[in-house]
């Protein structure tokens, strides 16, 4: 799959800007604050119908003006795919696929796999549980619908529960057979969701620890684990458990929601005990996993987006990267850098086609 040209229209800090791309590597050049990384963020926001760095639709439309276009043409499976999104100040979002909108943005989702890595990232380590989450998340419902529909009706089950226990605290009141309604729909949801994370996890890890190997010659070892209050019982059988904690809280305080990874190196957490060239690692061969994962389980190659990835790493880690993407493995990436000579040097080493945008030059 590859996207061959991109055009913005009022995107964050751009006015109007068209890009044609080379099939393998293309590099956004400048310094801090051209919008190196908001490119990225439009590819990003082709594929999710969102931006990766602010979840606030409307922030994103230029300054002073009403509306943003984004206009991408992609190659994919020997057809040509032409994605828009656009949203206009006041109105939805609107998401094309060749000319016809999507009813509902995530029957989208997956179609165009893509993965990212971004100093952003690092809220995996020092953000909570929340965070952990929305990431494995998003590795299965890239190539698994069903998991994402299970998901959203989850949620809308989990918010309509909560409501009832506010309701309950704020009329003075209880009825029980309403409760055991949700409670039996967030069980049976529940369950499947986490048996799929737990699957999940088990291919996952294994992939993950061989990338982490690769960028760090094999001189560290690193774990990620699976927590999750379904290990120690039903989902049912802890909601009723817990109903009076709940009724206190006016919230649900168990089930999947609650789900978290532990990030170890040499059995401490990443987060007190791993330096910030290790964090970083472990961060890329999260992501480099991701990308194995998904393009095995879809059958398609992801869009990758590095952004500003040799920030904080030593040549050694620097180059082991370079010559991980340097495999047909890996199809289109993108890369962003402040510094254009590191980033020609680096790319210099890879045996495939590139091209570097200067934005300097391009604006």
């Amino acid at each position: 799959m590859l996207l061959k040209t991109l055009s913005i229209l009022n995107y964050k800090n751009f006015d109007s800007q068209d890009f044609v791309f080379d099939n393998k590597i293309n590099c956004f050049v400048g310094p801090n604050g051209i919008g190196k990384t908001n490119i990225l963020d439009a590819i990003y926001h082709l594929s999710f119908g969102k931006s990766y760095f602010n979840p606030i639709a409307s922030q994103n439309i230029k300054h002073n003006e009403s509306f943003f276009v984004i206009d991408g043409v992609y190659d994919k499976q020997d057809r040509q795919e032409k994605i828009i999104v656009s949203l206009k100040k006041g109105q939805k979002k609107i998401i094309k696929r060749n000319g016809k909108a999507y009813e509902k943005f995530s029957d989208h989702i997956g179609f165009l796999p893509l993965v990212i890595i971004s100093p952003a990232d690092r809220d995996l380590i020092i953000e909570g549980s929340d965070t952990r989450r929305k990431f494995i998340d998003g590795v299965i419902s890239q190539s698994d619908k069903t998991y994402l529909q299970d998901l959203i009706k989850y949620n809308k089950v989990l918010s309509q529960r909560n409501a009832l226990l506010k309701y309950f605290a704020l009329n003075n009141t209880f009825n029980g057979d309403t409760l055991d309604i949700y409670n039996e729909q967030l069980h049976n949801l529940g369950q499947v969701i986490f048996n799929k994370r737990r699957e999940f996890l088990e291919t996952f890890v294994p992939i993950f620890k061989d990338r982490y190997k690769a960028i760090s010659n094999n001189n560290e070892i690193v774990n990620l684990t699976y927590k999750s209050q379904l290990f120690e019982n039903d989902l049912n059988t802890l909601l009723i458990d817990n109903i009076n904690k709940d009724k206190a809280l006016q919230h649900t305080s168990v089930g999947i929601h609650k789900d978290d990874m532990n990030f170890e190196i040499a059995s401490y957490p990443i987060k007190k005990f791993g330096s910030q060239g290790q964090q970083k690692s472990f961060l890329i061969a999260l992501k480099l996993a991701q990308f194995d994962f998904i393009k095995k389980q879809s059958g398609v190659t992801p869009i990758l987006l590095l952004d500003d990835i040799f920030d904080k790493l030593d040549e050694q880690r620097v180059s082991q990267i370079i010559t991980l993407v340097d495999d047909d493995n890996f199809g289109q990436i993108f890369i962003s850098d402040t510094h254009a000579e590191r980033t020609e040097n680096a790319i210099k080493q890879v045996h495939q086609t590139y091209q570097i945008f200067n934005l300097e030059t391009t604006g």
